[in-house]
């Protein structure tokens, strides 16, 4: 009975930090509906496998390492479909479920580290914390092979470049494609427009987040 009642607290609580995490920090930032399925199952089978292998005893160690393994293998996989905030989440709920699975653990000590991991996710991933950092796929109609003339193009067009990575190289259609990281400039005091020096013959529009241009 003393046992039920045990795995029954550490549930609750497990149940409480992931759905914290997911619904009051990773959805309302993020929106991204069809991630929030897969960390609750994530959580609660890596949950169930560690509280279930705890009561087991034995060789449930050696087992629990190769389903790790094994976990970190499939995120790992999806990592390159994800943004790295959303892998970071996918470890978060790792971590939790498995935490809170550990019979062995005290509930306060479970609880305690639980919390620290909250508190450090929702500081890192704040919406204000760097915020006017910003990331953009760029194709630029021309082959830059020195660096002043590219980060100049990329300041005239995007802000302040912070740096960047040389994704494709087109000598024939005289192109090449972009992963910028960029500050985006503070808002001009006049009707709210960015302060971006922009051609006279072709507007745009910055957006924030993600975003892809071609220009």
């Amino acid at each position: 009975m003393d046992s039920t009642l045990t795995l029954s607290a550490h549930l609750g609580l497990d149940l409480a930090a992931v759905a914290l995490l997911t619904f009051g920090v990773f959805y309302p930032r993020h929106h991204r509906r069809e991630l929030v399925p897969a960390y609750l199952a994530l959580n609660v089978a890596l949950f169930a496998v560690v509280a279930g292998l705890g009561t087991v005893g034995g060789d449930g160690g050696l087992a629990l390492g190769f389903g790790l393994f094994g976990v970190l293998s499939i995120v790992r996989l999806r990592s390159d479909a994800l943004q790295h905030q959303e892998v970071a989440y996918y470890f978060i709920t790792l971590v939790l479920g498995l935490l809170c699975g550990l019979p062995a653990l005290s509930l306060p000590v479970a609880a305690l580290l639980a919390g620290v991991l909250l508190v450090v996710m929702y500081g890192a991933d704040h919406p204000r914390l760097f915020a006017g950092d910003r990331r953009a796929i760029v194709t630029l109609d021309a082959v830059y092979r020195e660096e002043g003339p590219l980060r100049a193009e990329l300041e005239r067009r995007l802000g302040r470049p912070l740096g960047w990575t040389v994704q494709e190289v087109d000598y024939v259609r005289d192109l090449m494609v972009l992963e910028v990281r960029f500050r985006q400039p503070e808002p001009s005091g006049r009707r709210g427009e960015l302060t971006v020096r922009r051609r006279t013959t072709r507007s745009r529009t910055i957006t924030p987040g993600h975003q892809k241009e071609t220009v």
